[in-house]
C-alpha cells in the first residue's frame, strides 16, 4: 500500500463502485489521479472530510451553455461555475445552441477556440446533424468531427431555424453513417406531425400551461420514440433518447444499443405543477401527468433508463415572461441542482440505492459516451473528481444565488436535504460553499472518447 501522496482526502464517507454502503476511507491523489484508497498513508497536503460524504464528481451529459452565439443567456464560464457549485465535474455540451452549430470541423474548431479559455471543469461536446446538412455531403461533415465529439444530436422536432429537424428518411441515413463511424446518435423525440397539428388546435383554444401540455402530450413522445427505435433496430446503430418525460416513452427503451435518459424536472413535477408555476417550468418536452414520475424513478432504479441529465438551458427574464405561454422560452437552468436533487430526493428518500445513485449521476454516462477510463467512479487510476456533500446541511434553492446566468428555476424555494460543500477536479478543489469558485478559467480539459 502507498504510504505517502501529494494529496490525501482524509476520512470521508466514500461512495465506491457497486457499493450500497459508504466506506470511511482515505483517498490518495498524485498528479490528478486516484492512486490509492484505504487507510494508513499520509499526504503532503491533507483535506479533512470527516462527517462528509464523497461522491464521484457528477457528469451532466446534456447541457446548453450557449457559447459562442447566445451568451446573453449563458456563457461557458458561467455554466461551468454553476456546474462546479452543484458537484458536477464533467459536462457534455449540445451542438445546436452555438453560432455556428457544431456540424463540421471548422465550426468545432471555432467553438473550442472560444470555450477552452473559459472552462473550469472538464467537458466533452456533441456534434449535430440537421436537415440543412442534406443540401450538401452530411456524411462527410459527420466524419470530419467523429473522432472529436462524443456523439451526434438530432431532432424529430426542432424550434430552431438554424438547426432544423430530420424526417424519418434523413434520420435513417444518419443512423447508417453513425453505425459505420461507430458513434452514437442522440434524439429529441417528439412527433412533428402530431405536435404541429395539436399546437395549431390548442393555441386557438387558450393560452395556459395546460393548453401547451395538450399540444405535446405523452403520445407525441411515444410515437417518436417507437419510430426511432424501429429505425435503429433496422440499421444496427447506437441510439440514445434524451430527456424522456413519460412512462410509456421509458417503456419503449430496449436497452443494449438503444438507451435513454430522463431529467430531474420530470421526476419532480407534473402538469398540475406546470399550471401552478407557469413558465418557469416550461420545458420541451413538457412535464406530463402525475402518474409518470414514479415510473420514471423505477426505470432509473431498474437501469432501463441509464442516467439523468439536466437539459440545462437558461434564458433571460424577458424571454421567460413574454405574456404568452406559447412564446415564453422553453428551458430551465439545471446543472447546479441535478446532483443535490438526486441525492436528496432519490437516495435519501429511498427511491435509489447508493449504487443506483452513482450509476445514474456519473458512471453510466461515462460508460455510454466512452470516457469511463478516466471518469464516472471513485477507483484507482481514474481522475480524482469528487462532489463532497454535507448531510447535516439543508439547502433551500434560491435562483438569485445561482452562479448560472439563468436565475429562473421551477425548484425555487424547494428544500434539499443535503448540500454540496466542496468540489474537486483532478485532485484540485475548484469550489467551496463558503468561498465560491477556487480556480481560473481555462483549467478544464476537453474530453474525447477513449473507450467503448
Amino acid at each position: 500500500m502507498l504510504r505517502s501522496a501529494e494529496i490525501v482526502l482524509r476520512g470521508g464517507k466514500v461512495a465506491l463502485p457497486k457499493r450500497d454502503e459508504f466506506e470511511q476511507v482515505d483517498i490518495a491523489i498524485e498528479k490528478g489521479l486516484i492512486v490509492d484508497i484505504g487507510n494508513g498513508f499520509s499526504g503532503e497536503s491533507e483535506v479533512d472530510l470527516r462527517d462528509l460524504i464523497v461522491l464521484p464528481g457528477g457528469i451532466d451529459p446534456h447541457v446548453h451553455f450557449n457559447d459562442p452565439g447566445f451568451t446573453f443567456r449563458e456563457d461557458f464560464y458561467s455554466g461551468n461555475c454553476a456546474a462546479a457549485a452543484g458537484g458536477i465535474t464533467t459536462i457534455i455540451d449540445m451542438p445546436c445552441t452555438s453560432i455556428p452549430p457544431i456540424t463540421n470541423a471548422d465550426n468545432l474548431k471555432h467553438k473550442l477556440d472560444v470555450i477552452s479559455k473559459e472552462a473550469i471543469i472538464d467537458y466533452g461536446l456533441f456534434g449535430g446533424v440537421c436537415a440543412q446538412m442534406f443540401e450538401g455531403d452530411f456524411a462527410a461533415e459527420m466524419k470530419s468531427i467523429a473522432n472529436d465529439v462524443l456523439g451526434f444530436k438530432t431532432y424529430f422536432l426542432s424550434g430552431m431555424n438554424s438547426f432544423c429537424h430530420l424526417d424519418h428518411f434523413q434520420f435513417e441515413k444518419v443512423l447508417r453513417v453513425a453505425a459505420d463511424l461507430q458513434t452514437i446518435v442522440l434524439l429529441h423525440a417528439e412527433d412533428p406531425a402530431y405536435v404541429v397539428s395539436a399546437t395549431d388546435y390548442h393555441r386557438r383554444k387558450g393560452d395556459s400551461p395546460l393548453d401547451y401540455y395538450r399540444s405535446r402530450p405523452e403520445i407525441a413522445e411515444v410515437l417518436a420514440i417507437e419510430t426511432a427505435v424501429k429505425i435503429a433496430e433496422d440499421t444496427g446503430a447506437d441510439l440514445h433518447i434524451v430527456h424522456i418525460s413519460s412512462a410509456d416513452g421509458a417503456n419503449s427503451i430496449l436497452g443494449g444499443r438503444i438507451t435513454g435518459e430522463t431529467a430531474p424536472h420530470y421526476l419532480a413535477f407534473d402538469f398540475d405543477d406546470f399550471i401552478r408555476i407557469g413558465s418557469p417550468l416550461k420545458v420541451n418536452p413538457p412535464v406530463k401527468s402525475h402518474d409518470n414520475a414514479e415510473v420514471l424513478w423505477q426505470k432509473l432504479s431498474d437501469g432501463v433508463l441509464d442516467f439523468v441529465a439536466s437539459d440545462h438551458a437558461p434564458c433571460t427574464k424577458d424571454e421567460k415572461n413574454t405574456g404568452s405561454i406559447w412564446n415564453d422560452y422553453s428551458g430551465i437552468p439545471g446543472v447546479g441542482t441535478i446532483l443535490p436533487y438526486m441525492f436528496s430526493e432519490g437516495y435519501l428518500k429511498n427511491r435509489l440505492t447508493l449504487s443506483q445513485l452513482t450509476r445514474t449521476t456519473s458512471q453510466s454516462a461515462a460508460k455510454r459516451y466512452g470516457i469511463s477510463i478516466r471518469k464516472g467512479s471513485i477507483e484507482i487510476g481514474k481522475d480524482a473528481d469528487f462532489a463532497v456533500i454535507d448531510p447535516s446541511l439543508k439547502w433551500r434553492v434560491r435562483g438569485a444565488d445561482f452562479l448560472s446566468m439563468g436565475k429562473i428555476t421551477p425548484f425555487e424555494d424547494m428544500v434539499f436535504e443535503a448540500q454540496v460543500v466542496k468540489t474537486f477536479l483532478r485532485g484540485k478543489q475548484i469550489y467551496d460553499v463558503e468561498n465560491g469558485i477556487l480556480t481560473n478559467p481555462g483549467t478544464g480539459k476537453f474530453l474525447r472518447k477513449t473507450n467503448e
